[in-house]
């Protein structure tokens, strides 16, 4: 029967098979973002798992290279080849960080990605200081400046993103920034 005829099942044209209104018509919507989900956490999953063997390769080549170059370059450029690898692991290491929080979250966090530059900025200015060419001074006040900035906005993040983080049940949100 249908409600034509004085009965209760749903009017002819109704129901999810046509994506009216109905029980089911956000199937597609939930389905589509549940697989877009599933998808992104895979890509991201396979993104992390890259970065972790590529930062191990990194360290383990960069501990190699400082025992067998420190007798032929001498130790302090040795020490600052290792100094510049053991930094961009820990960029590698702070990006699978990022990952990893959103891959918890599903949202994507500010404050690890400032962190990332920052870092980046600092090993650059210490290669820079610790090689043997002569850094401009133009250079150096553009990095200082820089991480003048990621300083700042760290800042800024913590006095700003305080207020939006902290719940009602005292603990705090891992993903400051974009939701």
């Amino acid at each position: 029967m249908t409600q034509a005829d004085g009965g209760e099942g749903p009017a002819e044209g109704a129901g999810p098979e046509n994506g009216r209104d109905g029980p089911g018509s956000n199937w597609w919507s939930r389905s589509s973002t549940t697989l877009t989900e599933h998808a992104q956490d895979i890509v991201s999953s396979a993104v992390a798992a890259t970065l972790i063997v590529l930062a191990a390769a990194i360290l383990v080549a960069s501990v190699v290279d400082f025992f067998t170059t420190s007798h032929a370059k001498g130790l302090t450029l040795a020490a600052t080849d290792f100094l510049d690898k053991v930094l961009l692991v820990l960029i590698l290491v702070e990006i699978v960080h990022t990952v990893v929080l959103s891959l918890r979250a599903h949202a994507l966090a500010a404050q690890p990605f400032i962190v990332v530059g920052l870092v980046a900025v600092i090993r650059k200015i210490l290669f820079a200081l610790g090689s043997q060419q002569k850094l401009p001074t133009s250079t150096l006040a553009l990095y200082i400046a820089m991480v003048a900035v990621f300083v700042g906005a760290l800042v800024a993040i913590e006095v700003f993103g305080g207020r939006r983080r902290a719940s009602p049940r005292g603990d705090d949100d891992p993903t400051i920034g974009l939701h």
